[in-house]
């Protein structure tokens, strides 16, 4: 974890520069080989407003199966690895501060309360509403904009999930069941995604998004439950290659 809030820490440096042309300001981040892409800062914002939907999105399923403590890292790491890497930046998107109920989340998860819980989750969920419409407004085709950044989602979970298998005597059992668990939100928000804008996706290209359908139909076949298995299903490498064949679909999209 320590690895990625300094890369994190490094790309919100990157995302607070001022530009007087938006569309020039750019920020790196890591990509699915671990080196570093470059991103317009509209699609870096909407990335780590998706990562946290991301991490919400697991941390749900388990609060949902009444494993509270499972999922309780999955509403710090929003608060602790992202939140403050796009603090600034929030007023650009005319979304507000929500750091608070973020902790509010926390903190009724933590204490298994579900009433407290469900309240702070409406109000988070708000605040990325809230995102996604300042967003929405900035971008001239929004379906385009989603598929860029649900690719960039989608580039993050092979590290998560290579982070999740053991090596030497443990090579290829899931030894922390956590990487394996943030791997799979990020894959199921990516696809959301998609197929949040799936309409206007087959307008463009029915066979791309066939294409890309196909891909996340694979990988699910990883995460068919939160609850991580006990040995890995395929290796970084394969993982890669079917993230690669999405991301050459997507292309025919944008």
């Amino acid at each position: 974890m320590k690895a990625r809030i300094a890369v994190w820490l490094t790309i919100g440096v990157w995302i607070i520069m001022p530009s007087t042309v938006h569309a020039q300001v750019v920020a790196p981040q890591p990509s699915v080989a671990k080196t570093f892409a470059v991103l317009p800062q509209d699609v870096a914002f909407a990335r780590f407003i998706s990562l946290i939907r991301g991490h919400l999105l697991t941390g749900d399923e388990l609060v949902g199966q009444r494993e509270w403590d499972a999922a309780s890292p999955h509403f710090n790491f929003p608060r602790e690895e992202i939140y403050g890497i796009i603090r600034e930046q929030l007023v650009t998107y005319k979304t507000p501060q929500f750091d608070g109920v973020l902790k509010v989340l926390a903190r009724a998860v933590k204490a298994h309360n579900a009433k407290q819980y469900q309240m702070a989750k409406a109000k988070v969920e708000g605040a990325l509403a809230a995102a996604d419409a300042g967003l929405k407004a900035k971008a001239p085709s929004w379906p385009r904009f989603v598929v860029a950044v649900a690719i960039e989602v989608l580039k993050t979970a092979p590290d998560e999930y290579d982070d999740a298998i053991g090596t030497g005597r443990n090579l290829g059992r899931i030894m922390r069941p956590i990487g394996y668990q943030t791997a799979r939100g990020f894959v199921l928000q990516a696809e959301r995604m998609f197929e949040n804008v799936a309409d206007d996706l087959g307008s463009i290209n029915a066979i791309a998004l066939s294409g890309i359908r196909t891909g996340f139909a694979e990988l699910k076949q990883l995460f068919i439950k939160v609850k991580a298995p006990k040995q890995a299903i395929i290796d970084y490498s394969v993982f890669v290659g079917i993230i690669s064949k999405i991301e050459l679909a997507a292309g025919k999209l944008m």
